[in-house]
């Protein structure tokens, strides 16, 4: 993979097994908008636009330094999806058929705190609202970056009270949003300490927080931490795993669970037919 510089950024490739639409915008982050032909979002401090035609992905306003140090891992670019596929299409015919339904699906390796609390503002919620919410959520307490804002640190939300969110129309995930802040801020919950624990620890640990149950704690574990062991379930995973997959468990998807579910998610809410 080479990655070159030009005028408003760089240009890599080849890149293989990533469709963009696919991976910004099925679920797992809540900051990438259609733009210009590609993706405008803010990650890990920068503003960035990414486009990709055929192999070949631009990310304007960016550096060779920052793909290095961001980029590259932002996308888990460093790990074979065509591989992994081959793999867990062999454990069901419909896995089979949801990955080959949409290949270019990656797991984002999102900063830890901004994926927490975006799943604490998830809960029963549609990605419609759980945009507004984080977007009003940065536009009052993050930095100005660029066209728009960073995601607010714990530390700064720990400074607040519930009643201080009010702006962001998030009704009950309030409190969640600042226990959550003051735990991870004061050393309560230690979110780098999730990435090498053993996984029911982690998932321990993240439970601590008021409003993090199974399904949260699985989400902040997968899209922020990378434990692609995880296997978060929600309603469409649920319905699929009862009405595709009778008989079978998380467990049942070994080590890449995360990576098939992130297949059959966006396989199954993509066809709600499957379900009639």
């Amino acid at each position: 993979m080479e990655c070159i510089a030009f005028d408003k950024g760089v240009r890599v490739s080849p890149v293989r097994d990533l469709d963009l639409a696919e991976t910004l915008d099925c679920g797992q982050s809540f900051r990438w908008e259609e733009y210009d032909g590609g993706f405008r979002g803010i990650a890990f401090g920068r503003e960035v636009v990414m486009k990709l035609e055929g192999e070949t992905l631009t990310i304007e306003n960016s550096t060779p330094e920052d793909f290095e140090s961001i980029w590259k891992d932002y996308l888990d670019l460093g790990l074979d999806y065509g591989e992994i596929r081959r793999g867990i299409s062999e454990l069901h015919p419909v896995l089979k058929e949801a990955c080959a339904y949409a290949p270019g699906i990656r797991i984002l390796r999102q900063e830890p705190w901004e994926a927490l609390c975006t799943f604490i503002i998830s809960q029963n919620n549609n990605i419609k609202r759980i945009k507004g919410i984080v977007s009003r959520l940065c536009e009052n307490f993050g930095e100005s970056i660029g066209s728009g804002y960073g995601f607010p640190t714990a530390a700064a939300l720990s400074r607040l009270a519930p009643d201080d969110l009010a702006p962001l129309r998030a009704g009950f995930r309030n409190k969640y949003i600042i226990d959550a802040a003051k735990k991870v801020a004061g050393g309560e919950v230690d979110l780098e300490l999730c990435r090498t624990l053993p996984y029911e620890d982690a998932r321990l640990e993240l439970m601590k927080i008021k409003g993090v149950g199974v399904k949260v704690a699985d989400c902040a574990l997968l899209f922020g931490l990378h434990r692609i062991e995880a296997f978060p379930v929600d309603v469409w995973m649920k319905r699929a795993l009862e009405n595709l997959f009778p008989g079978m468990s998380p467990s049942d998807f070994g080590d890449y669970a995360g990576i098939a579910q992130q297949y059959i998610f966006h396989y199954s809410r993509m066809n709600p037919q499957l379900f009639e």
